[in-house]
């Protein structure tokens, strides 16, 4: 959700949120966790990174929405950036393709923020050409949103 100059994120599961600013120079970054064995693992301080993601159980999840969930508060978190930029929202079927905050901002046009749809399109070929074994669905949401809403661009 954007209100004004305040970008704010609610997640379960593995999609992840990226911010990549128009100014590439600006380091972009990750705005979520995920909800999986790895990530688990890592932030017990049990494996590495590296570790946790070259197991056969890293892309577990230990959170999801649906009916056999079992109750889990959504995790949220706000950001504000200082600079105008794209939101990218992904399911792991893009991120494994563009992991890092850094690969995510190589991926993304950079038109992107003016024209969101085309991005979202050339973002799920990236993860088609990359082998694309999972769903990819993507979002990339304009900030701060064009007058009118990000519809309007």
């Amino acid at each position: 959700m954007i209100t004004g100059d305040l970008l704010t994120v609610g997640w379960i599961g593995d999609s992840r949120v990226y911010w990549v600013p128009d100014d590439r120079t600006t380091r972009p970054a990750r705005l979520t966790e995920d909800d999986s064995w790895a990530a688990q693992m890592v932030a017990a301080g049990l494996m590495s990174e590296a570790e946790a993601y070259a197991d056969e159980r890293a892309h577990a999840i230990t959170g999801w929405l649906g009916a056999d969930a079992y109750e889990l508060e959504p995790h949220t978190a706000s950001f504000k950036p200082d600079r105008p930029g794209v939101v990218v929202v992904c399911t792991d079927g893009l991120w494994n393709y563009a992991e890092s905050a850094d690969e995510m901002a190589r991926a993304v046009p950079p038109d992107a923020r003016g024209r969101p749809l085309q991005s979202a399109r050339v973002l799920v070929g990236h993860a088609l050409n990359g082998g694309g074994h999972d769903n990819v669905t993507v979002a990339v949401v304009p900030f701060p949103a064009p007058p009118g809403g990000a519809g309007s661009a």
